[in-house]
């Protein structure tokens, strides 16, 4: 087997503190790896639309919820996980580029919602099928089989991470 970098650095720190038990690194430090490089390949990815990573997100939330094609914007900060002061903003940027526009709700003025316009939909659509393309790539090393098992093991992991916390007691 070819040793990688993440190895080099575990039989490292084996060396110098062999009292450690230094497996979760070997997971760990390789998904940070692997994120770096598919950071890159977004970005790749996105600027070819002329999108940046954060507008690809709230796009792509919009383009998710199927036709119409919108969201509110206390949907979008669900989706984002972003404040609503930043949503604001990123909705203003996103409409000032003619990606999206405001839309009143035909049934209560009050409820404004964010729509997908036709240029956001080919900016969008045309990103999504670039990243798929350099992810693929990415993937590409694994053997058949492998790329399932992977995916099954981080959703085991990322379950019981993402599961919304308790409320603290008192709030």
């Amino acid at each position: 087997m070819t040793m990688d970098e993440v190895d080099r650095i575990c039989a490292a720190w084996e060396r110098e503190r062999s009292d450690l038990d230094t497996s979760p690194l070997h997971v760990f430090s390789r998904v940070t790896r692997l994120a770096r490089h598919l950071e890159i390949a977004r970005r790749r990815a996105f600027a070819g639309q002329h999108l940046e990573a954060w507008e690809f997100d709230v796009l792509s939330a919009l383009y998710r919820a199927g036709e119409p094609y919108q969201l509110t914007p206390g949907r979008l900060i669900e989706e984002t996980m972003v404040s609503s002061g930043t949503m604001t903003n990123r909705i203003d940027r996103l409409a000032s580029k003619g990606l999206v526009e405001r839309a009143a709700d035909s049934t209560d003025r009050r409820v404004v919602h964010v729509r997908l316009t036709a240029k956001g939909r080919d900016a969008v659509d045309g990103a999504m099928t670039d990243l798929l393309a350099l992810e693929q790539e990415l993937l590409a090393p694994l053997p058949d089989g492998d790329a399932t098992a992977l995916a099954t093991g981080l959703r085991a992991l990322l379950i019981p991470l993402d599961e919304p916390s308790p409320p603290e007691p008192g709030k």
